[in-house]
């Protein structure tokens, strides 16, 4: 209880100051809530992050190929330039290459390049059979490659005998590249040898199997050796690293035109070549 003699302190009344009142916010526009929330579904599209990745691709690959022939550029997969204007491609093979996961080489893919046929060597004069062609030949087909067999001809071998012994090894069957002879050296016996020995195998492979068979030489030994000597069969034609085949393109129909390809399933470089035609004319060119 306070003491008698103090009187209470009056207290003052409180004094209070007045509310900030809150606008109103204004309901946001409907047409905007519209563009935002189509703004929202493009940047979260896959399709346009597609499109934006399709252009820095395009953009790198033009700053990277800058001073490059366009129709001669590296490919950066396979390691080497390939010419452009030549829409199907393909290796060709032998026991240098090793065991081939032939999987892989279909697979294989760079801007619409891929390794459509495959030629592989089976037999070489008179003795020799590829110790991995029995399985190229079975396994690559296998794996959706078109697929030729050659023969690496030696002139100082009868060149019947030689023809002989190709088709005792290779079976050629209905939907096969036309079987090949691929003839480099003279082995020390003269032109015209050469060329009657390697007329006498031509002869008899196309007499058996009713095919006309492939020529592949070098350019060089093409020019010096067999030019208007042995017209008349396809001409498959080795020039390396130069962006266009010094040749009549009414001559050949395939070019090897490197020796250092990286193939993904192979543990060693291959040979790469161009056809010369579209794929109607690779599917005419196969045995029927």
């Amino acid at each position: 209880m306070p003491p008698e003699n103090k009187k209470p302190v009056a207290r003052k009344p409180a004094v209070r100051k007045p509310g900030v009142r809150k606008k109103k916010s204004k309901p946001f526009p409907t047409q905007w809530k519209v563009a935002i929330a189509g703004l929202l579904l493009i940047l979260l599209s896959p399709f346009y992050y597609g499109y934006i990745l399709n252009g820095f691709v395009s953009t790198w690959r033009w700053i990277k190929d800058w001073g490059e022939d366009p129709n001669y550029r590296t490919y950066k997969s396979f390691n080497i330039k390939i010419p452009k204007q030549y829409s199907i491609h393909g290796i060709d093979v032998s026991y240098y290459q090793g065991k081939i996961n032939w999987q892989k080489v279909k697979a294989m893919e760079e801007d619409e390049v891929k390794v459509s046929f495959a030629f592989i060597k089976a037999t070489e004069g008179l003795l020799t059979v590829d110790p991995y062609f029995q399985r190229n030949w079975r396994e690559a087909p296998k794996a959706g490659i078109v697929c030729g067999a050659y023969h690496f001809f030696r002139p100082k071998k009868s060149g019947k005998a030689q023809a002989k012994f190709f088709l005792q090894v290779v079976n050629i069957e209905k939907g096969d590249l036309p079987p090949v002879v691929d003839i480099e050296t003279l082995d020390g016996v003269s032109p015209l040898r050469m060329r009657l020995e390697l007329s006498d195998f031509l002869t008899y492979v196309e007499m058996k199997t009713k095919v006309r068979p492939i020529i592949y030489t070098g350019l060089k030994f093409y020019q010096d050796h067999l030019e208007e000597k042995l017209d008349g069969y396809p001409l498959w034609v080795a020039h390396y690293y130069q962006p266009k085949l010094r040749l009549d393109k009414s001559l050949w129909k395939f070019w090897q035109h490197s020796d250092k390809a990286k193939i993904s399933g192979i543990g060693h470089v291959v040979d790469f070549n161009a056809f010369n035609g579209d794929s109607t004319a690779l599917a005419e060119m196969l045995v029927h």
